[in-house]
């Protein structure tokens, strides 16, 4: 059987709000959105959380289940007229979701397009964003929207995801694939599950024809010679500050470093590095140090004054 054209994220992506994996806290039968869609009453909202943990297709799902017309753009190549036309089809044809992907990539102009509407509810807006809304969106339109933090999704979801994909998807169906050892898998895909469901694909077209089994040595050796790669515009982008997060995290000096040299030979915007660190100051330090926080914030303060190259040291 031939491989589709269609990415397997796309073939497999939920299409019933009970096909919805991860995010439990906000979706299970307790969480603040399935009340929304209990009331039939969605108000305007923020997504922030890494890549591939479903903001887009919890987005999509709740329209469907309040039966509101969904209106797909992404930040990066809308401009104010787009969001002029779409609020006037809203006004036209009544209420509709816009959900607005990489929110943050807006200005403050193309943000301020969206308040009236949001605040008169000719819209329901929902924005999605990798970034702190609190530094990246506008004080006016957040204090219109709700944020929820969509989180990493853990290993037991990662796992139904994937046989969730070879019981739906025809053609892992046709390869007959079964997955003996899960360590590698979940390790690549840093709780990204559209980067797990691309690795899955890549493995299946890689595959015999038919009952292939999925072994942590056939993944490392898949995806050795990708490890290398760095596109800060892309997934790498965060799986890197995610690692040099979790070095820091765990007090391995020699790992931090080793990502920290990653992203500024990239030539990764440093202020995001900085921030990152303030951050961790703040969550992962703390009190048990309150010292980390000042030098964090001190560090920050000197990239934004000084920037490449100097800042690198």
């Amino acid at each position: 059987m031939e491989a589709p054209s269609i990415p397997l994220a796309e073939r497999v992506r939920p299409r019933e709000l009970s096909e919805y994996i991860g995010q439990e806290e906000l979706v299970g039968p307790k969480g603040i959105i399935y009340k929304f869609i209990e009331n039939q009453n969605i108000p305007s909202m923020i997504f922030w959380g890494p890549p591939g943990v479903g903001k887009t297709t919890l987005a999509f799902l709740i329209a469907q289940k309040v039966n509101l017309p969904f209106v797909l753009y992404s930040a990066i190549n809308t401009s104010v007229k787009d969001i002029r036309d779409i609020i006037a089809e809203a006004e036209e044809k009544g209420k509709m979701m816009l959900f607005l992907d990489e929110i943050h990539r807006f200005n403050k102009s193309q943000q301020d397009s969206l308040l009236k509407a949001v605040e008169e509810g000719k819209i329901i807006l929902v924005g999605a964003t990798t970034e702190n809304p609190s530094f990246e969106v506008n004080k006016a339109l957040l204090s219109r929207c709700r944020v929820y933090v969509l989180k990493e999704l853990e290993s037991e979801a990662l796992q139904k995801m994937v046989l969730q994909a070879i019981e739906r998807d025809e053609y892992l169906r046709s390869k007959n694939i079964v997955v003996s050892e899960w360590e590698a898998l979940l390790k690549y895909s840093s709780g990204d599950g559209r980067k797990l469901l691309n690795i899955v694909e890549l493995f299946s077209i890689h595959a015999a024809e038919v009952d292939y089994v999925v072994t942590n040595t056939y993944i490392e050796q898949l995806l050795r010679n990708n490890i290398q790669s760095y596109d800060k515009s892309g997934e790498m982008h965060y799986d890197i500050i995610s690692a040099f997060i979790k070095s820091m995290r765990g007090s391995d000096a020699d790992a931090s470093v080793y990502w920290l040299a990653r992203m500024i030979e990239a030539g990764e915007d440093p202020k995001f590095i900085a921030r990152r660190m303030l951050i961790f100051a703040s969550e992962d330090i703390g009190m048990a140090n309150p010292n980390a926080l000042l030098l964090a914030n001190s560090c920050f303060d000197a990239v934004q004054k000084i920037g490449y190259p100097e800042c690198s040291i």
